[in-house]
């Protein structure tokens, strides 16, 4: 599939799995943010929506006014951070490294990379949204 020409209705129909959304107030920010900071690919990349892919795992970027009709824009907090309580894990990328260009443009480094219990050296950097995104790679 074409991520830059497929519709939305053959990219919705294809989808499988489980899928993430998230609501922003700039779409184009966070997919920079991601791009940027751990290297993931930005597709379709426009004011209110964006698909972003690591691998084959895929998320939706979707701006607040795409979702004004949707009950779950009344959730959402007026006041930052949105994203609070939802951490997304991005395994098989460097923690170090996401972590080093994060702070090199001035983003939150909520947790540096550290070694964990459970087999995985992982991270969490703060989106300006509030979103928790933990690179994560086993331990070596």
């Amino acid at each position: 599939m074409d991520l830059e020409t497929v519709s939305a209705e053959a990219f919705g129909q294809a989808l499988t799995g489980i899928g993430l959304n998230l609501l922003t107030d700039d779409v184009e920010r966070l997919a920079e943010f991601l791009t940027s900071v751990f290297g993931l690919s930005a597709h379709r990349v426009s004011a209110d929506f964006a698909i972003i892919r690591n691998d084959s795992m895929m998320m939706q970027l979707h701006s607040d006014g795409t979702f004004s009709a949707h009950p779950l824009l009344g959730l959402v907090p007026e006041t930052p951070p949105r994203g609070g309580g939802a951490q997304v894990y991005l395994f098989g990328i460097d923690p170090d490294a996401a972590i080093a260009r994060a702070e090199a443009a001035g983003h939150m480094v909520l947790e540096p990379a550290t070694d964990k219990p459970h087999g995985l050296r992982e991270g969490t950097i703060l989106s300006q949204e509030g979103y928790a995104f933990s690179p994560a790679i086993p331990k070596t």
